[in-house]
């Protein structure tokens, strides 16, 4: 504005005084080569004087939040400032971990993590909890396979890895995973996992601590997650959220992936290719447990109480379950049938089994009758005669 009013012929004077500002502001602003701006006068930061203090910690512990680290100086100042100082600070004193970029051959490799959806699943007894989905993400083709499961213990990872690969169709040469409990930690696999691997005939990687780029694959398919499948869904339970999430996957795995320009579906036909065939034998997984059942005829399983046939109370019984059902059987044969409950700490009865409980209770209760001709009362007399105290008159 300055510029154009000088370049018209304006006077200067005329020029301040329109604006309403200095004569000086318009003498310098005509010859400036760049538009006027305000510029702060360096002055020494309050912080300059604690930045000896706080690089010596830093070079100790390069990770020491900003809030210890004003504790342990004596910084009594704006903590925002303090904070921008260490972050100024900090990058000279953490050590540098370059992150390569890798490149996955055909059937090589699977990567597998748990995403934890940010909202919470409605479960049989009304409460509502954040529940695990496990994710398996093949490398090279980047198809995602994933399903909710209701714990992370090790009989659920199993099945439920088990059932993933078996919709695969083939099995990836090496399973990566980080340091997830129920799978394993610090190369100690945990109790199972060794077998079921070795039936799969395929090798387990348990990733040491500070690895993200080995599984980054995966990882980064979980924010893709909260970002693309999350916003706007709402789920009644479990069994709805994979049903929502197989349909999703089924056209998220169309996109094309920028990291490797196609769509997993377009390279999944060769990642198959060089995978090793799903095994010849049936495989057990699942929880399993053998007891002998109780007058209350019901058995435990993670925390939840299922019915059994009271006719075989007292007898040993086999439990199993998978993530949808759990059964009891009683030498081969199934003496209860239950959907599993994903809830805690619930009970979950057969009617026939409380029917068949008052019919056995009232039959334990019911006097029999004797037997005829097993009449076992005695007249008194005989007791007396027996012990000598009338005589026998038979003998007198």
């Amino acid at each position: 504005m300055i510029r154009r009013l000088a370049a018209e012929g304006v006077p200067k004077a005329r020029i301040a005084e329109r604006l309403g500002i200095s004569r000086t502001t318009v003498l310098k602003a005509v010859r400036s080569d760049s538009p006027p701006e305000y510029v702060r006068t360096p002055t020494e930061s309050s912080f300059v004087a604690f930045e000896p203090r706080v690089r010596a910690l830093l070079a100790e512990t390069p990770d020491m939040p900003a809030t210890v680290l004003a504790e342990r100086v004596g910084w009594t100042g704006s903590i925002t400032w303090f904070r921008a100082g260490v972050k100024r600070l900090r990058p000279e004193f953490r050590p540098i971990d370059p992150a390569d970029r890798l490149t996955w051959d055909p059937g090589d490799a699977a990567q597998c993590d748990l995403w934890f959806p940010p909202k919470k699943i409605p479960l049989e007894d009304g409460t509502a909890k954040l529940l695990p989905v496990l994710v398996i993400t093949p490398a090279h083709s980047r198809f995602v396979l994933g399903r909710m499961i209701p714990t992370r213990t090790t009989e659920d990872l199993l099945q439920a890895t088990w059932e993933l690969i078996q919709q695969l169709g083939r099995v990836p040469r090496r399973l990566i995973w980080d340091n997830e409990t129920g799978i394993g930690r610090a190369h100690r696999p945990a109790a199972g996992v060794a077998a079921f691997m070795g039936t799969l005939a395929t090798k387990l990687v348990l990733l040491p601590p500070r690895d993200p780029e080995s599984k980054g694959v995966v990882e980064r398919r979980n924010g893709w997650f909260e970002t693309s499948f999350m916003p706007g869904r709402s789920f009644t339970s479990p069994a709805d959220f994979n049903t929502q999430f197989t349909d999703w996957l089924s056209t998220a795995n169309t996109r094309v992936v920028r990291t490797i320009r196609a769509a997993p579906t377009s390279r999944l036909d060769a990642d198959r290719a060089a995978m090793l065939p799903l095994p010849p034998i049936p495989i057990h997984l699942g929880w399993r447990n053998s007891i002998r059942l109780g007058r209350d005829y019901y058995v435990r399983l993670d925390t939840n109480d299922y019915s059994v046939d009271p006719t075989v109370i007292g007898r040993m019984v086999d439990v199993t379950a998978d993530l949808e059902r759990v059964k009891v059987r009683a030498d081969g044969r199934i003496v209860a049938d239950h959907t599993r409950v994903w809830a805690r700490g619930t009970t979950v009865t057969d009617p026939v089994h409380v029917e068949t409980a008052a019919r056995l209770r009232k039959q334990f209760q019911t006097p029999r009758a004797a037997a005829v001709g097993d009449d076992l009362t005695r007249d008194l007399a005989d007791y007396d005669r027996a012990f000598g105290l009338v005589p026998d008159q038979g003998n007198s």
